[in-house]
């Protein structure tokens, strides 16, 4: 691999020690550094991952915060962590078990051959995924649509992608990111208004291993609401640039 593309995986787990072992045994396949960041999980579920983090040290490293703070502050303590140590790219993967993990190579393969771009998969569910969220998604679809003044993103919210750490991080530090179930898409819009270009690839997905999610109907949805708020006013300032952009792709 070219000395600027140094991939690695980056875990967000919080409580689903019913599944993790089973992803952290296909990951190994990969070959890649891999940091699992424990999102404030009880004690049973920190019990399996300290016993997964010796057993897997050779690769694998474990992080811990407290208390819970959110998928987001998870995959960016990661990504933080991984940059620190030298890496350029970081492999999101969700601890559930949902994700293709075959897949990985082919959205290394697209990172490779365009660095400055955030690859992401586009699911295509099977019978597991629950209805009402995937209603949820379309809606949120035309949201990021206005957002981007683009039908280019065909999904924001799926957690399987290859990000650039510089510039996620930036993305992130310069604030406006949600910290939980709003982090996925926030994180997408932010990096396409600063120019990086949405390389994506269609993925299966599954819902998930050990029959635990940890959205909240009510307060993650109020989140989402707030999100698309927000990214609409911030569209607005940015919207001559965003027309620019869009004649020029035309």
């Amino acid at each position: 691999m070219p000395e600027s593309f140094k991939p690695c995986i980056v875990v967000p787990f919080y409580d689903h020690q019913l599944a993790i072992g089973r992803t952290v045994d296909r990951l190994r396949g990969c070959g890649l550094p891999c940091w699992l960041v424990d999102d404030g999980s009880s004690a049973e579920a920190q019990t399996v991952l300290y016993d997964i983090a010796a057993a897997e040290s050779g690769w694998l490293q474990l992080l811990h915060l407290s208390p819970n703070q959110g998928k987001g502050v998870a995959v960016m303590a990661g990504a933080a962590a991984a940059i620190a140590a030298g890496y350029t790219h970081a492999v999101q993967v969700d601890a559930d078990g949902q994700h293709d993990i075959d897949d990985i190579p082919h959205l290394l393969q697209l990172a490779r051959d365009q660095p400055a771009a955030l690859v992401t998969g586009v699911p295509i569910y099977d019978e597991s995924v629950p209805r009402s969220r995937l209603y949820g998604r379309y809606l949120t679809h035309f949201w990021v649509w206005i957002h981007t003044l683009s039908f280019s993103i065909r999904d924001s919210m799926c957690g399987f992608r290859v990000y650039p750490l510089a510039a996620t991080l930036a993305v992130w530090d310069a604030g406006g990111v949600g910290r939980r179930m709003d982090f996925d898409t926030a994180i997408m819009v932010r990096l396409y208004w600063r120019g990086a270009r949405v390389v994506q690839m269609p993925t299966r997905v599954s819902y998930p291993l050990d029959g635990v999610s940890h959205f909240d109907l009510l307060r993650d949805n109020l989140r989402i609401s707030w999100m698309h708020t927000r990214l609409f006013f911030g569209m607005l300032p940015r919207l001559p640039g965003l027309l620019l952009k869009r004649l020029g792709a035309s």
